[in-house]
């Protein structure tokens, strides 16, 4: 029994000589240790994400108007095509002919027309000398009308018949990115054929993003004092994970909610210039195109930005905590006693959070050691050991 007694204070004297560390901890009854950092108003970008699709503003099939040979086709397929550029040329011979035709239809009308006021004249002056009649003058008056109208149709006709032989050159009605082209060199090919090719429009692109109804809301409030969309900016991340290096703006916010999906669509407008600049020369397999980073129909991660920086708190998160009435934080006073303060999040960047109502700067929150808290207990304060970060462009 007299060993068993010495041996628990010799055991703790050996510990005390080998110089193992100890757990700074207090003894029961002593305040808890916890982490602190002061809240501080810094400049943020605000940022919501979302999924979108890369849309060309201006798309137009090229379609025959008239039916004919294909005859040739003046692109290399992926190329950029100029407003006014010729695409593809049909078979001219046989509309060549029907304006020959029409030429010579007009030539006889002309001729009928001018017998017709010969006709219409002599009949006029024998009536007046007495040696006609009236029935005669109106007889060659229906026939000088009939004369006119007969030339006014072959007139028409030829009309017609320029126009179709117009439509035998395809030209590109804007500027843009031609596709392949669907029929090769003498097809048959008419208004009912397919499209001949597709042009997309190149720069700018839009991006078109759906946005939930409440997500909508809340930007809608939130930049609303500051100008509405004016006040954003919209950026994009490739499918590579780097960020787009140009800036959008919004240009477009639907009237309608999708019934399905209770989002409304918003669309934004965003440079795609060359991606090697102007005079640098076609891009490898593009066949002289040139190379954009933006392609119709990709899909993308949108960011609607706030234009300018705002103040506002942020705190790590780990300072929150949450019950049945809501997040709040640990606040200390000049005593260190700790206050639970109601707050109001708004989005997380990386480990922070933004606090929109609770927290106006200056206060010492928790962070550490947030368990061992309660409210109204003096606690004892320490330096966190992760302090608060400046948040960046989230």
């Amino acid at each position: 029994m007299r060993l068993a007694r010495l041996a628990a204070p010799s055991a703790a004297l050996l510990l005390l000589l080998s110089g193992a560390p100890s757990l700074a901890q207090p003894g029961p009854g002593g305040p808890p240790a916890v982490g602190v950092v002061t809240v501080e108003r810094r400049p943020v970008t605000e940022s919501t994400e979302f999924v979108g699709r890369v849309e060309a503003p201006e798309r137009v099939e090229l379609r025959a108007r008239v039916t004919g040979f294909l005859q040739e086709r003046l692109f290399r397929e992926g190329q950029e095509v100029k407003t006014g550029d010729v695409l593809f040329r049909l078979e001219r011979a046989p509309f060549e002919a029907e304006v020959a035709r029409a030429q010579a239809t007009i030539a006889s009308a002309e001729a009928e027309l001018q017998n017709a006021n010969i006709s219409l004249a002599r009949a006029r002056e024998l009536v007046r000398t007495s040696a006609g009649t009236q029935v005669r003058v109106d007889d060659a008056t229906a026939a000088q009308r009939s004369a006119q109208a007969t030339l006014l149709g072959a007139q028409a006709q030829m009309r017609v018949a320029q126009i179709n032989l117009g439509y035998t050159e395809i030209a590109a009605p804007i500027d843009g990115k031609i596709g392949r082209s669907t029929f090769s060199v003498g097809s048959v090919v008419g208004p009912s054929s397919d499209p001949l090719a597709t042009i997309v429009s190149q720069d700018p692109m839009r991006i078109a993003f759906p946005v939930n109804l409440r997500t909508g809301t809340e930007l809608r409030d939130r930049y609303a004092s500051r100008g509405g969309a004016e006040a954003t900016r919209v950026r994009i991340r490739l499918v590579t994970g780097a960020i787009y290096g140009q800036v959008g703006r919004i240009d477009f916010i639907d009237t309608q909610v999708d019934r399905n999906t209770d989002t409304i669509l918003v669309r934004a407008l965003i440079p795609n210039p060359p991606r090697h600049g102007p005079g640098t020369g076609p891009s490898p397999g593009t066949e002289g195109g040139v190379d954009r980073e933006l392609i119709d129909g990709m899909f993308v991660n949108v960011f609607v930005e706030g234009a300018e920086p705002v103040s506002t708190v942020v705190i790590p998160r780990s300072a929150v905590l949450q019950d049945q009435q809501g997040n709040y934080v640990f606040a200390l006073d000049a005593e260190n006693k700790a206050a639970r303060r109601p707050v109001t999040l708004g989005r997380s960047i990386a480990d922070q959070v933004v606090i929109e109502r609770g927290l106006e700067g200056g206060e010492r929150v928790v962070v550490e050691g947030v368990q061992r808290v309660r409210p109204g207990q003096p606690v004892q304060p320490g330096p966190a050991t992760a302090p608060l970060r400046a948040p960046g462009r989230g």
